[in-house]
């Protein structure tokens, strides 16, 4: 259902046996055929062609013929001069790519510690501010304030006693 929707969207038309599957003698050449077309990936000939298969001795990172050839234990070959390049280059992408990290972690750390040092100025701030609000010259509690009275002597009427 998928497929045909998508196809329908695209505008390929497949015939009603591509879209029901169905196997055998009733699916004709001429649908196999047609099908093929419409799927983008091409027939048997123009799949297995010389423009789409690399020659045996080509190398396959430059898919040129190899003058110096090394060959892999899976049977792929390599030409020594391409290898050394491809070395080379992946050397060279590496300290780029570990230049550029160091260069993010060096702006990280300068960012983290710009802001503990504004926390630290912020907190620094808030501390002097309390500090100022504070009468600043110190209290003697044994010295009399005006209109409080001293400590030890009651509001209260003193009773006489009789000894």
């Amino acid at each position: 259902l998928f497929r045909s929707i998508v196809q329908r969207e695209e505008g390929h038309r497949m015939t009603r046996h591509g879209k029901n599957c169905t196997a055998g003698a009733v699916y004709t050449y001429h649908e196999k055929k047609k099908d093929t077309a419409a799927s983008g990936y091409g027939t048997q000939t123009v799949r297995l062609s010389k423009d789409a298969v690399k020659d045996f001795d080509c190398c396959c990172l430059s898919l040129q013929p190899c003058k110096d050839p090394v060959v892999t234990p899976d049977g792929y070959i390599y030409e020594k001069e391409a290898i050394l390049e491809y070395i080379l280059h992946q050397k060279k992408e590496i300290a780029r790519q570990m230049k550029a990290y160091e260069k993010q972690k060096n702006q990280k750390k300068a960012e983290v510690e710009e802001l503990q040092k504004a926390a630290k100025e912020s907190t620094l701030k808030g501390f002097l501010e309390k500090e100022t609000s504070i009468i600043s010259k110190p209290l003697n509690p044994f010295t009399a304030k005006s209109g409080a009275t001293q400590p030890g002597t009651s509001t209260k009427p003193s009773r006489d006693r009789k000894s």
